[in-house]
Parts: C-alpha cells; sequence; structure tokens
C-alpha cells in the first residue's frame, strides 16, 4: 500500500473517529454476550437512526442483518463487520471517479451548494489537485453576492498559481461564468471550476441565476457545464437530504461531494443519501488540507465508519 493510500487511510479514520465511536460504542453496550431478538434489533435500528443513517436505511440494514442471525448470539465485532458490508453494498453503485473529459476542453464543473457548506475550499483543492495532476485550471468567483467568496478564491488563485476570474460584489454571475469559459477556452484550460451563490432563502433569485449560468455557457460550448456538483457539510446531518431535493430541483445536480465529515457524529448521513437518491459521489473532505479532499472508496469508509479494522 502506497504512502499516500496509508496516509488517506488514517485521516479517513480519525477523521470519522466519532462517528465510529458513536455506533461502536453503543454497539459494546448493546451486544455483550446477547442473543439477536426482537428488543435488540429494535435498539439497533435506534442505534443507526441516532447515527443519521435514517429511518429508511435503518430499516432495511436490521432486516437484512436480522435474517440469517436472528435468535443466535453476536458479537459487536460480528455486528460491526456484517453491517459495514450491507453499507458497502449500498454505497458502491455511488463511488465514482470524477473523470474530466479531454475531447470537452475546457471541462467546466460548476459548484452549487448552501453558503458555508465548504463550496469556494473544496474549489481551491480540487483546482491544486487537477494542477498537481498537469492540469491547465482557471476559477471563476461566481458567488458575486459575497465578497468573502471572492477574496477566499483569490487566494487560492495565488495558492494554486490557477487565474481566478472575478466581477465586482453583486455583479451578474452569469456575465461572469461566461467570460470565465470564454477567457479558458482562448487560453487552452483543460478545467473551468465556477463557484456559484448559496444563499437558499430566496429559492425563486437563486434557481433563474442558476437557470442563467447554465444558458449563457451553453452558448460557447452547448454541453457545458459538464458537471454540476452539489457540495454537502456532514454536520448537517439529515438537513443534507433536504438540501439535495432542493439542489436538484434548482438545477442538474450530477453528483455530490461531502465535507466537514471530520466535524460531527454525522458520518452515516452519507450512506443515507447513497441509498435514497443513488447519485454519484465523487468525492469527501475530513480536514482542512489539500489532500484531506480525496476520491470516495465504499469499502474504506464503510468499514472506518464502522469501526472495522484490519
Amino acid at each position: 500500500m502506497s504512502e499516500e493510500k496509508t496516509g488517506w487511510l488514517s485521516r479517513l479514520k480519525q477523521g470519522l473517529s466519532r462517528s465510529s465511536s458513536k455506533i461502536g460504542d453503543g454497539l459494546t453496550s448493546l451486544f455483550t454476550k446477547r442473543k439477536l431478538d426482537d428488543e435488540a434489533l429494535e435498539e439497533l435500528e435506534e442505534l443507526l437512526i441516532a447515527a443519521d443513517l435514517g429511518p429508511s436505511t435503518a430499516a432495511r440494514l436490521v432486516a437484512d442483518f436480522g435474517k440469517t442471525r436472528f435468535g443466535k448470539d453476536v458479537s459487536d465485532d460480528e455486528v460491526r463487520r456484517a453491517l459495514a458490508e450491507q453499507m458497502t453494498a449500498i454505497l458502491e453503485p455511488c463511488a465514482k471517479p470524477l473523470a474530466t473529459d479531454a475531447s470537452k476542453k475546457p471541462f467546466v464543473i460548476l459548484m452549487v451548494g448552501v453558503n458555508g457548506a465548504g463550496k469556494t475550499t473544496t474549489i481551491g483543492k480540487m483546482a491544486k489537485q487537477y494542477t498537481e495532476g498537469g492540469y491547465k485550471v482557471m476559477m471563476a468567483a461566481g458567488d458575486t453576492f459575497r465578497a468573502a467568496a471572492i477574496s477566499q478564491l483569490e487566494v487560492w488563485g495565488q495558492r494554486t498559481a490557477c487565474p481566478v476570474i472575478t466581477a465586482e460584489q453583486g455583479s451578474d454571475a452569469a456575465a461572469l461564468a461566461y467570460k470565465a469559459l470564454e477567457r479558458a477556452k482562448a487560453e487552452g484550460a483543460d478545467v473551468l471550476l465556477i463557484d456559484t451563490a448559496g444563499r437558499l432563502h430566496n429559492k425563486t433569485g437563486l434557481m433563474e441565476e442558476l437557470a442563467k449560468i447554465s444558458r449563457v455557457l451553453k452558448k460557447i460550448d452547448p454541453e457545458a457545464p459538464h458537471e454540476t456538483l452539489l457540495v454537502l457539510d456532514a454536520t448537517t446531518g439529515q438537513n443534507a437530504h433536504a438540501q439535495v431535493e432542493t439542489f436538484r430541483d434548482l438545477t442538474t445536480v450530477t453528483g455530490l461531494i461531502v465535507t466537514k465529515l471530520d466535524g460531527s457524529a454525522k458520518g452515516g448521513v452519507l450512506v443515507a443519501l447513497a441509498d435514497r437518491f443513488k447519485l454519484p459521489v465523487y468525492a469527501i473532505g475530513v480536514g482542512e488540507g489539500v489532500h484531506d479532499l480525496h476520491p470516495f472508496e465504499a469499502n474504506t469508509f464503510a468499514r472506518s465508519l464502522m469501526g472495522v479494522e484490519g
């Protein structure tokens, strides 16, 4: 196993430690020399719901687990491993790499999500990773509503040596996106990352803005944006479901990035999101560092969440 892979695995385990401890401690107290009866299954379901797996996913996991082991003595380790396997089966279809298409140059990625979800930081981290991979990257500060978002992206531009297209605060975001794609095309950029506003209190305005951005991009490239990624903050727990629903109504969401998994005990929400929405989960974040944003791997995540060693 490469050093980078080992380093990520330990960061992931550390990042998910609050979630895995919450589930693990509950399992240890539940299944110390205990037969798997109806009461135990009910308590297991409650534990999984409390870990933000959501009622329907928790019920399905527990029902499947109970089918083969009902009436038998089970250990907490056995429960962990069995649930990790079941979670992997749910997550596997959603664990897809974010692949850029060289024939679509620049490959346009539109980032959406509520304010505070970590969109701008995620764009910066992606820019860094793409440039390290030899790609020529440009960024567009399309959240023209917030001065902080513009300056934050400019800082990432300096860190990554990537040009950042900006406009005055309050400018038309679609006009900025158009200008950014024109320039990215003219300068031979491989990837264009576009930030957007996330103020949900004015859904109509945001819907119109996102629709307009997509519309003007298509004037230059009929297929742009090539990906529209919804960034979700794991610390919001079950509220992430409402955000997916809202943004799917506002625009065409092609995949998810889940951030701040190290900030709460709500890591289970990712399993619930995969189970319900079936959207690709391209990457997850477990810290502030550039390499704390990593492609999502179903088995690694499920085993880390359940605290399965080895």
